[in-house]
């Protein structure tokens, strides 16, 4: 993840670098997936636009205004702030599987 190298976030990360992180997908209940994280992060100052951030514009922007977004970027930010996750726990839910957790079959078997 990239940020501007004077955005808060970036003190608060480099003084607290214990995180979470949520990436759920799916809606409808048989399509819902969710991974969960926990991880320590490293906050980073680069010169210019990290590769990565242009790279993960790219998939969602398409080729014809990616040129144009990563001109204008590099005109913007001297530096950035790239944000690294080392991750130290994770579960992957996958409530469409009929694998749901014990304390949510309880909360089923209740209602």
């Amino acid at each position: 993840m990239c940020t501007a190298a004077t955005a808060p976030k970036c003190g608060g990360l480099s003084s607290r670098p214990n995180v979470s992180i949520t990436i759920d997908v799916g809606d409808t209940p048989s399509a819902a997936k969710a991974l969960l994280g926990r991880g320590l992060t490293t906050v980073d100052i680069v010169d210019g636009v990290p590769g990565g951030y242009i790279a993960a514009s790219k998939k969602v922007m398409g080729a014809d205004h990616a040129t144009e977004f990563e001109h204008q970027v590099g005109s913007i930010y001297g530096q950035m702030t790239r944000i690294s996750i080392e991750p130290v726990w994770a579960r992957f839910l996958d409530f469409g599987a009929g694998r749901l957790p014990s304390f949510l079959m309880k909360l089923v078997g209740n209602a």
